[in-house]
């Protein structure tokens, strides 16, 4: 038998077995590798401040800790303890505000339409739906804060081994463009994942504002309005909607409307709109050393599908996947480039 047949075949069965012994941990340890690749500039940053890598990943896993999943395990538990004594009558104060609504005369065209809305709108079966959610919720907290601990630890590791990784990978890539692809895969996580988190940090402490202002919790509002500002298109008016409802609910009709008129005016419009693509930008221009940037757009669509396909988590792996897909059509083009240019 041909040896090198042998070494294969033996690779293939092993190789299957691994991937089999290890299949629970794949999605942790390709997120933690993404959030890896996601830091890399301060990674080599700390490098200055640190001698050994061990000190250097426990400082980069504590922040990565604090900033992230500090937040998502105060919130979860917050919303636990909420849930676990949730009152339903709040639902139907709630659903009584739209007794109060009247439509506009200029809506006149509509109006028979938005009325079969208001009218369809039943308190039992919003009840029944937020229980629903609220029981799948607490069902799946667990299985969700095991696997944040897995990327965690995961996280760790890759920044432990990652120089070497990386030494390993370029090693392997049978092409001549293995740092450019590196550097651009990099470069684009690293805009990501920072105005990621920048974004969602400044319009949840802009909520959390107003949220102090009523009385709420402003950290568990911020936290909330931080995570719902990422899903594009609604975003955070998954969370100020029903809060100003709920205020209405209560009497407080100017408050109500101060907190509509904040999220839209000050979040919304001037915030999102005018003052997060100066952020990105910035952060684009400190990032990216090269010049070959993937247009925003292409970011944008690519974080809703994530979000689609993978839930909590798309928000890194659908930018990820679509920088590998256009970053391997790019070193596909310099490459048939070169041979036309070598046929010549």
């Amino acid at each position: 038998m041909n040896r090198r047949y042998f070494l294969l075949g033996l690779f293939l069965f092993v190789l299957y077995w691994v991937w089999y012994l290890y299949r629970p941990f794949w999605m942790p340890i390709f997120i933690a590798s993404l959030l890896a690749l996601a830091t890399s500039n301060l990674n080599l940053l700390l490098d200055r401040y640190f001698k050994y890598k061990l000190s250097k990943a426990i400082v980069l896993t504590l922040i990565l800790g604090l900033l992230f999943f500090a937040p998502v395990v105060y919130a979860l538990n917050t919303l636990t303890v909420i849930m676990q004594h949730f009152d339903a009558s709040i639902i139907d104060k709630m659903v009584n505000v739209k007794n109060h609504f009247h439509i506009p005369d200029f809506l006149g065209a509509v109006k028979p339409q938005i009325q079969t809305f208001l009218d369809s709108i039943n308190a039992q079966e919003i009840t029944k739906t937020v229980v629903k959610y609220m029981t799948v919720v607490i069902k799946n907290s667990a299985g969700f804060l095991k696997d944040m601990v897995m990327i965690v630890v995961f996280y760790f590791f890759a920044n432990y081994y990652g120089k070497e990784l990386v030494r390993f990978l370029k090693g392997i890539l049978p092409f001549d463009e293995h740092s450019a692809f590196y550097q651009e895969i990099s470069s684009v996580m690293n805009i990501v994942f920072y105005s990621t988190l920048v974004t969602a940090l400044f319009e949840g402490a802009l909520f959390a504002i107003i949220a102090a202002i009523y009385g709420y919790d402003a950290l568990l509002f911020g936290i909330l309005y931080g995570f719902a500002s990422l899903i594009p298109i609604v975003g955070g008016a998954l969370m100020w909607v029903p809060l100003s409802i709920y205020q209405f609910s209560t009497g407080d009709t100017t408050g109500a409307w101060v907190i509509a008129i904040y999220s839209i005016v000050v979040i919304s419009v001037i915030a999102d709109t005018f003052i997060k693509p100066v952020i990105i930008s910035e952060i684009n221009n400190l990032m990216t050393e090269n010049t070959s940037r993937i247009n925003p757009l292409i970011i944008f669509f690519s974080i809703l599908a994530g979000l689609t396909t993978f839930g909590f988590w798309g928000v890194i792996i659908g930018p990820a996947i679509t920088t590998f897909f256009v970053s391997l059509v790019r070193i596909y083009q310099v490459v048939l480039d070169e041979e036309k240019y070598l046929s010549r």
